[in-house]
């Protein structure tokens, strides 16, 4: 099996590299959260989102004029655009519908824009607050029951190690949407729930192969032997990831508003649950198990870096020992017949001088 351990690329013997990109990307997603803050989307806060269509030539300070001009102070404006056509999506903190129909339409008016150029969106705080808490508990039960079932089918520390990967995924795609303050809609909510299934299942595939290729009895340490296995799932990583990526670049490039917001959450969280796979969670698992009083012995007996195996040798070893023990046996037995007869005619040749 040694000889397959030198095709291996070494991705374990990069984990130091790993650790210290994913530090720093945490490092500055953490403080994107801290002090530029997460845009929560109208859904979450309540308020109003007036999305203008068609609007031609009009520049944003057009639209923050008109905006000024219909009583609205402080508003949010962004540029939207749906193939050839630009608009604009005002956000306001109004919950009263009839105020911001009203106010949509004498923002068209003051523009010149026709009356079918806008659609508003009016929402309460409490369904805001609801679906917030609906996502953090399903989060959190998600959270609970992978914890469980890997523990069950594998072991605790894998349950861990993989929930870390998982936690260092989702923060770095927040705090990207912090850092650029993108705004974090139901859209976006949804596409971290499910780039958890997408980056655990990277992770428990690895974790499978390094169950079944593992033995106290082995005779490599558990950094060469997890490596290996995450030698053997690559190519079904990369994969994986391809065929899921391209239907959501899909979305991003030539999909509307709507979908780009999943579909950029998503293509984020793709790229993070792969390289969170092989390059976070699986060394840090290797790590604490190679901290195990068995394996332990292993990684001082037979090293851990790539190619370093003690092991390659001892055919070569028991070979040479065999050698000179063969050798003995056929030297010994081609001196037994010898000796044998020797003895044999001496003691003829005492038995004739005695009978002379």
């Amino acid at each position: 099996m040694a000889r397959y351990f030198k095709n291996d690329i070494n991705i374990l013997g990069c984990r130091k590299v790993f650790f210290s990109i994913s530090l720093v990307l945490l490092i500055i997603a953490v403080g994107a959260i801290c002090f530029r803050g997460i845009n929560l989307g109208v859904e979450f806060q309540g308020g109003t989102n007036i999305t203008f269509t068609n609007t031609g030539d009009v520049t944003i300070e057009q639209m923050r004029d008109a905006c000024s001009q219909a009583g609205l102070t402080d508003p949010v404006i962004q540029t939207s655009s749906s193939g050839s056509s630009n608009g604009f999506i005002v956000r306001t903190a109004e919950t009263d519908p009839n105020v911001a129909e009203a106010t949509a339409l004498q923002i068209s008016e003051n523009l010149a824009l026709a009356n079918n150029s806008y659609e508003v969106q009016t929402i309460g705080p409490d369904w805001g607050t609801s679906v917030l808490r609906s996502s953090l508990t399903a989060f959190f039960i998600a959270i609970i029951a992978i914890i469980i079932y890997i523990s069950i089918r594998f072991e605790w520390k894998m349950s861990l190690t993989a929930i870390l990967g998982l936690v260092h995924d989702l923060t770095i795609v927040i705090g990207i949407y912090a850092l650029f303050q993108l705004e974090v809609t139901p859209n976006v909510i949804a596409a971290l729930l499910t780039i958890m299934g997408y980056s655990l299942y990277d992770t428990v595939v690895s974790f499978h192969r390094i169950n079944e290729n593992a033995s106290p009895d082995m005779h490599y340490s558990y950094i060469t032997i997890a490596n290996h296995s995450v030698n053997q799932v690559l190519a079904r990583t990369i994969n994986t990831t391809l065929t899921s990526l391209i239907p959501v670049l899909a979305m991003l490039f030539f999909g509307g508003d709507t979908l780009k917001d999943f579909a950029f959450a998503m293509a984020v969280g793709l790229i993070l649950g792969s390289y969170s796979s092989f390059g976070i969670s699986v060394p840090i698992f290797a790590l604490w198990k190679s901290r195990e009083v068995t394996y332990a012995k292993l990684a001082v007996k037979y090293g851990e870096g790539k190619g370093d195996f003690s092991h390659e040798k001892l055919p070569e070893l028991t070979n040479e020992a065999e050698q000179p023990k063969s050798a003995t046996r056929k030297v010994e037995s081609t001196s037994e017949p010898s000796g044998g007869g020797g003895g044999k005619s001496g003691k003829a040749k005492a038995q004739g001088k005695s009978d002379k």
